[in-house]
């Protein structure tokens, strides 16, 4: 594919028009198609040609919404847990993580070639995940270390011709700082999406308004944006309703369907998928009240389903602001 990046000089979310993106490709893959994936890893499907497919008719049904209700779009790659530690589970070297993580974005172009119109721009974002588990901060990296271990991913995302970066389910700063500067290193925008606990905090404790200060200040406002994910908008309507300066910064969403806690849903045999319609309305009520908040998905529990109720809720609020 090409390696050329479309938009990474100019990415279009920046002109506050609404873009939408993918649920929670994992457990959707798990519950609705039936599909095993040891640590919840999605990058190893890349290697077998049907389900691959399979991803292929995944991302669609988002394009078809998108497309829909006419919003833009992020093809957010699969690649949450492609990185070396991840891999090594998984029985894979470095380089054969690197390789994949090219492959993810090369499929994500694929994807826009197909699709893109002028009224539907498709941004490609290379997906990273966390170092340790998403919902608890366990062992906290320095943020040297950080920029070392995620910069297999940022540069291999850099070479395939990705437009951005996403870090998913940060739970801790330091390592979110690691990230921006190995995208800073690389050319490449990022931007940071924190877990929240059911308090608004993030695993660590610290509050998200600290988090962000934090980051802004040692990286020279280094993210492009940040993002809340996996939690469900009661959860952290409270802390962006602050007035703070720093919510602005927040530009975009990906909620969890379930009201639950981290540990409620670990523990939980059974999908949560919540009321798509009422989570549409959690969602449009937030972009009423922070008009900068234009990037919107889901994550745990949430599919196309979700993602479609938050479209055609959110599209004529974000119109309105």
């Amino acid at each position: 594919m090409d390696s050329n990046p479309k938009y990474r000089h100019r990415l279009p979310q920046a002109g506050g028009t609404l873009f939408i993106t993918d649920g929670g490709i994992e457990t959707c893959l798990i519950f609705l198609d039936g599909l095993d994936l040891p640590f919840f890893a999605v990058f190893p499907l890349l290697q077998d040609p049907a389900k691959r497919a399979l991803l292929v008719r995944y991302y669609k049904r988002y394009i078809d919404i998108a497309r829909a209700t006419g919003t833009g779009f992020i093809l957010e790659s699969p690649t949450w847990r492609a990185s070396a530690d991840w891999g090594a589970k998984l029985g894979y070297s470095s380089a054969d993580v690197a390789a994949l993580n090219a492959e993810a974005i090369d499929l994500m172009q694929e994807l826009r070639q197909a699709h893109e119109t002028a009224a539907m721009p498709m941004v490609v974002s290379g997906c990273i995940g966390p170092r340790g588990d998403g919902y608890v901060a366990g062992e906290v990296m320095s943020e040297d270390a950080a920029e070392a271990y995620h910069a297999l991913q940022v540069t291999a995302f850099a070479e395939a011709g990705a437009d951005m970066v996403t870090a998913i389910t940060m739970t801790n700063a330091p390592e979110a700082i690691g990230i921006v500067r190995a995208a800073t290193r690389s050319a490449m925008p990022v931007v940071l999406s924190f877990t929240l606990e059911t308090d608004g905090r993030l695993p660590t404790g610290q509050t998200l308004g600290e988090a962000i200060g934090l980051i802004d200040e040692v990286t020279s406002n280094g993210p492009a944006y940040y993002m809340i994910n996996c939690a469900h908008p009661t959860h952290f309507e409270g802390v962006l309703g602050s007035g703070q300066p720093w919510t602005k910064r927040v530009r975009g969403l990906r909620a969890n369907a379930s009201r639950r806690s981290h540990q409620e849903l670990n523990d939980a045999p059974d999908l949560d998928a919540g009321d798509p319609v009422e989570l549409g309305g959690q969602y449009r009520d937030l972009v009423r009240s922070h008009p900068q908040m234009n990037v919107l998905g889901g994550c745990c529990g949430t599919d196309h389903r979700h993602v479609e109720s938050i479209a055609l809720a959110c599209k004529p609020a974000a119109r309105m602001a």
